[in-house]
């Protein structure tokens, strides 16, 4: 070849960092490699360190034998492997330019990876308290403490005395109430059934009274809205 470049042995870590430098030197794109040319150069370098009596790793051998079938491969009608082996190569050198990058990083930490992690010591220390505070503020603090403890007591019934104090209207009670009004005979508006109501309670259980009572063909209403009767079906035995 002409215009080949020398390189001392020692200068490379290995295989993959001389096809790396191969790769910087020509200008190569990393992620679409001329194989051929790139091993052509590597195998020229390989044959001339061992014209300079270098001595070789097994790395650069190996490196060369797999190039070579590489480059063999490559020349067949149809080389369908050549793909993979292409995509193995690229892949392991784009890993080592990574691992490169890293150890450069590592290299500048002041120190390096030479540390020394000492445990924790045992330390007795001083536990009297020693700020100062106003006399509001620790007044402040008891009743604070103070609060906390009464929140543990069981809550006060008071908020619940309205609730738990009303009277509950039984259902039964306002059914003999619709009967009573409307054994007389006649029609009557079901809305004045609720006027004599005087709780929320008591108006529930009317309006389940007159349920009840037309499921059980008591009662029967007609009308729309405002203008609904009610009426007591009459001849009804009770079964």
């Amino acid at each position: 070849m002409e215009n080949t470049l020398c390189y001392k042995l020692e200068g490379f870590e290995g295989p993959l960092d001389l096809l790396l430098q191969l790769i910087a030197r020509n200008k190569f794109n990393i992620y679409d490699i001329p194989l051929t040319e790139l091993i052509d150069q590597y195998l020229e370098q390989i044959k001339l360190f061992q014209q300079e009596e270098m001595e070789l790793s097994s790395d650069f051998l190996e490196m060369a034998s797999r190039l070579l079938y590489i480059k063999t491969v490559s020349l067949l009608p149809k080389h369908d492997e050549i793909v993979k082996l292409k995509e193995e190569l690229t892949g392991e050198l784009l890993e080592y330019m990574v691992c490169q990058q890293v150890a450069r990083e590592l290299g500048t930490m002041q120190g390096g990876l030479d540390r020394y992690i000492k445990a924790p010591s045992d330390y007795d220390f001083d536990k009297t308290y020693e700020l100062v505070h106003p006399s509001d503020v620790i007044y402040l603090s008891y009743l604070a403490a103070v609060g906390r403890g009464k929140r543990k007591l069981p809550p006060s019934t008071a908020p619940f005395t309205k609730i738990v104090a009303k009277k509950i209207v039984a259902v039964s009670t306002k059914i003999v109430f619709v009967i009573r009004n409307l054994w007389g005979g006649g029609r009557k508006k079901l809305s004045a059934l609720y006027k004599t109501a005087n709780s929320r309670s008591e108006l529930v259980a009317t309006f389940l009274a007159v349920l009840e009572l037309c499921k059980a063909n008591r009662v029967r209403i007609d009308g729309d809205s405002e203008n609904q009767e009610i009426t007591l079906i009459k001849g009804h035995k009770n079964r």
